[in-house]
């Protein structure tokens, strides 16, 4: 059973734990994705431009068979898209941009995945559980072996309007797991489906993106030049797809079904799996080698997951809102 009285039923761990390391390695390897874009020229708003309007254009044919089969949205469903696109989509690519150009990208990067640690404070103060020791000890290995894969103690600086947006960074990021809590699969469920969640909300995000850019707060520039990928010479559209389809769609997608499985906080931290896999990924694809600092950092952060993992109940929670319909009855 899950946590008493808290309404949450009872996780599949073993295939959310697997499907929560495909959602990290999408996520891990969006980086190494882009950089071949960045290095010929693309700026960091237009890579994030290409990957939520391709994730929109390619998550469109699945959303027509899906309302072909008889899926209708209910009241409700337009709020928490709406909320997905400008709050995780959106909002943390610009606020993590934002950090990026006052802090080094390992500092920036650190503060935005302090959301596990946003996330066991919230549900703390929300639901009145308090986390185990255990938990505690394994958020901070978290937090210290994030700190050595990316390694900040290299050139890294501090600026108080960098913090300030990468502490808005982590609470889209935390905000991205909470209400991935909320996604329904199926007609009772008290979200909008997964495929939904994620296509609406890449579509509400890209508009954020261009408006950004046309505001100029961030540059929005792009090029045709080929791309280099593991020594293989591409078209740039190759790596538009790759981050879109893969790093986007399948990323999102997986994460929100992950969370449906392990509940936001366990999930939280599986999704630290990202970092390592960037890492990796970089290594493979672009030729960027981890040092011994980040592979110790990647064996800290390893240890916090399996130890947070045994810390939660047997039963790990996925946080389920009754459905409107229900809780109406109920009340009369």
């Amino acid at each position: 059973m899950g946590y008493p009285g808290t309404g949450e039923r009872p996780a599949r761990t073993t295939p959310g734990l697997a499907i929560a390391l495909t959602s990290g390695l999408a996520f891990g390897l969006a980086g190494p994705f882009a950089a071949s874009l960045l290095a010929t020229g693309w700026s960091p708003l237009a890579v994030v431009l290409g990957r939520l309007g391709g994730a929109a254009v390619l998550l469109l044919v699945p959303l027509v068979v899906l309302v072909a089969r008889g899926w209708r949205p209910r009241a409700g469903h337009l709020r928490p898209v709406i909320v997905y696109g400008l709050v995780p989509l959106g909002g943390a690519q610009v606020c993590y941009f934002s950090a990026v150009g006052h802090l080094s990208v390992g500092v920036a990067l650190l503060i935005e995945y302090t959301a596990p640690v946003l996330l066991l404070g919230w549900t703390w103060l929300r639901g009145g559980t308090r986390p185990r020791p255990a938990t505690f000890l394994g958020a901070a290995l978290a937090v210290a072996g994030l700190a050595l894969v990316l390694d900040i103690g290299r050139g890294a600086s501090v600026d108080l309007v960098g913090v300030a947006w990468g502490l808005g960074a982590a609470v889209c990021l935390a905000a991205y797991f909470r209400l991935s809590a909320d996604a329904g699969g199926g007609p009772d469920g008290p979200g909008p489906p997964a495929l939904v969640l994620t296509a609406g909300g890449a579509l509400v995000g890209s508009a954020v993106v261009v408006l950004v850019g046309v505001t100029g707060l961030l540059p929005l520039t792009a090029t045709t030049a080929p791309i280099d990928l593991a020594g293989w010479t591409a078209p740039w559209w190759v790596a538009v797809v790759l981050v879109a389809a893969f790093s986007t769609a399948l990323a999102y997608l997986t994460g929100i079904a992950a969370v449906g499985r392990l509940g936001s906080r366990l999930a939280s931290f599986v999704g630290l799996s990202e970092v390592l896999f960037a890492v990796l990924g970089a290594w493979w694809l672009v030729a960027q080698r981890p040092t011994a600092t980040q592979v110790a950092g990647g064996v800290l952060i390893i240890a916090a997951i399996v130890l947070i993992r045994r810390a939660e109940p047997p039963d790990a929670p996925r946080e389920v809102t009754p459905p409107r319909d229900d809780a109406r009855r109920r009340a009369a």
